[in-house]
C-alpha cells in the first residue's frame, strides 16, 4: 500500500454521472470536464510547520473535492492514484 509522507494524501479518482435536465445520463467521457473528485485512501502524518507536527483534518474513507490540474497521477498495483497536498484539497462532501 501506498504510505504518503509529510502532509500529502493518497487519493482513487471517483467516476460520476452527469445527468442532463432531461434525466440522461452521460458517462465522464462525454462530459465536458471530469470531477476533481476523490476518495481518501491514506494520509501522510502532516507538516512540520515551527518545529511543530500540524496533522491534516483528513480521514481515510472520506470523499474530497480537490484543485483541478493538481497532485501527481501514480499507479500502484495495476490502479490509477493521485498523490496532492491536503492544502489542495478544497471540501469534504457529506
Amino acid at each position: 500500500m501506498l504510505k504518503p509522507l509529510h502532509d500529502y494524501v493518497v487519493l482513487e479518482k471517483v467516476k460520476e454521472e452527469v445527468k442532463t435536465k432531461s434525466g440522461i445520463i452521460l458517462t465522464t467521457g462525454e462530459a465536458k470536464e471530469a470531477p476533481s473528485m476523490g476518495l481518501v485512501v491514506a494520509v501522510g502524518p502532516g507538516k512540520v510547520e515551527d518545529g511543530k507536527l500540524v496533522k491534516t483534518d483528513l480521514k481515510e474513507g472520506q470523499k474530497v473535492i480537490y484543485k483541478k490540474y493538481s497532485g501527481t497521477e501514480v499507479t500502484y498495483d495495476k490502479k490509477d492514484y493521485l498523490l496532492i497536498r491536503a492544502e489542495e484539497i478544497l471540501a469534504i462532501v457529506d
